[in-house]
């Protein structure tokens, strides 16, 4: 959707919101060897074990990788001056997260659901390659980022025009994912009337296992009350600071590797007081450009509300269609993204 000017830039929006009706979540468990069903493929869901032999990160690499994602800004912003180190394990800035992003019961929200399990991996795979190309000093991580709540064009039973993606549906994306070894799945919130103290609880079982990592989204947390879709709603630090020491505590009890946090942004309001967000070691953060348009537009955006609130890491995100509408009509590519400051270490894909 359009969205109004703003500091002189033309924003632009997240992904169509599909409008679903409600789905009853079921007690089908994450772990064990539960058969599921995804997009006409039987598939089993293998217990996932803990990983006992991290080691340390090199800290020293770790300054070198942040340094060079900075791609030269002498501006003082990059690398952010606040980093933590990570726990062990941590991909970021390691490698770099490759992702397609959707929900299985709509083509419209994104690859992830557009296209059959096969074909779906047979694309994201083209994608990967070609960041390898790009890019071979760092190594990808594919994941998949689904859409666990989804802001709803109707009340539900709650009144809350939310629409919750059942266990079952969740462990078919686990089990797409397991289709290519060592896959990550994020599951990503919109909550729309409701909020993520209420929402985490939903998901958090499939957070505690070490390959499940989370999203939020800000464009439909309508704290104002206001219908999901209407406008753009926003979270403040304090709504990021009470999520990430959700995922710390889970981390430490579960002795798991750092989370990977992401925050779809393209307006200024979308997060308020960025600065007072806090980096913990447990969990690692992205600020995510979640805006469609043309190059020129984009890179905007990133500017404006990416590149000059630092947090911790940089994502940004490629529209199949959307992107295409205006002229040049042509999307942008790894070789162009490598050139942003910083430079995005989570990609996404819709």
């Amino acid at each position: 959707m359009k969205i109004p000017h703003l500091a002189g830039i033309i924003l632009i929006s997240t992904a169509t919101m599909a409008l679903f009706t409600s789905c009853a979540t079921d007690g089908t468990k994450a772990k064990g060897q539960t058969k599921v069903t995804a997009t006409g493929d039987t598939l089993a869901v293998q217990e996932e074990k803990e990983d006992d032999s991290r080691q340390p990160i090199d800290t020293a690499k770790y300054n070198a990788l942040m340094l060079k994602l900075a791609n030269g800004d002498t501006t003082g912003k990059w690398p952010v001056k606040k980093a933590v180190y990570p726990l062990a394990g941590a991909i970021l800035p390691f490698q770099r997260i490759v992702v397609y992003y959707g929900n299985l019961h709509s083509k419209k929200m994104g690859a992830l659901g557009e296209y059959a399990p096969k074909e779906m991996w047979k694309r994201l795979n083209a994608e990967i390659k070609h960041w390898e190309k790009v890019d071979p000093a760092t190594p990808v991580q594919a994941g998949l980022h689904y859409i666990a709540a989804v802001a709803s064009g109707t009340p539900g039973k709650d009144g809350k025009y939310i629409n919750r993606m059942g266990n079952r549906q969740i462990d078919s994306v686990l089990a797409i994912a397991k289709m290519r070894p060592n896959t990550i799945v994020f599951l990503d919130l919109q909550v729309a009337l409701s909020n993520l103290k209420a929402e985490l609880p939903h998901i958090a079982k499939y957070l505690e296992l070490p390959h499940v990592h989370l999203g939020i989204d800000p464009e439909f947390s309508m704290k104002d009350g206001s219908l999901p879709g209407k406008r753009i709603g926003t979270y403040d630090a304090a709504d990021i600071n009470y999520v990430s020491q959700y995922l710390a505590d889970l981390v430490k009890k579960h002795n798991l590797p750092p989370k990977v946090f992401v925050i779809h942004r393209f307006t200024r309001k979308m997060v308020s007081n960025s600065q007072n967000i806090k980096l913990r070691p447990e969990v690692q953060i992205v600020m995510h450009m979640d805006g469609w348009g043309e190059p020129e537009l984009k890179k905007g955006t990133y500017r404006h509300f990416i590149y000059s609130e630092p947090v911790q890491f940089t994502g940004f995100k490629i529209f199949y269609k959307n992107d295409l509408k205006k002229a040049p009509n042509r999307l942008m590519t790894p070789e162009d993204l490598m050139k942003l400051k910083p430079v995005p270490i989570y990609i996404q894909y819709q």
